[in-house]
């Protein structure tokens, strides 16, 4: 799968998790960015990452994440491995 794919396919988790079909998330993108982005709804977009791309995630590499690409570059590590 290449990035642009798990952006997509990551773009459409973060409108289903926030109810918001004209969200756009971008590389930068990060929590202050999106108003409704509280503890809650992260741990909502992890499980719905990990549900996706049938995979999970280690609590390190989460708290370690700053922004959407970081998400995806971690989604694409996972994949390749």
């Amino acid at each position: 799968m290449t990035r642009e794919a798990v952006m997509n396919k990551v773009q459409e988790i973060f409108r289903d998790v926030f109810d918001d079909e004209d969200l756009i998330i971008e590389n930068e993108t990060n929590s202050e960015d999106i108003e409704d982005w509280d503890s809650l709804e992260h741990i909502s977009l992890i499980v719905a990452m990990e549900k996706e791309f049938s995979m999970k995630f280690d609590i390190k590499e989460v708290n370690k994440l700053e922004n959407v690409g970081e998400m995806i570059d971690l989604i694409m590590r996972k994949m390749s491995a």
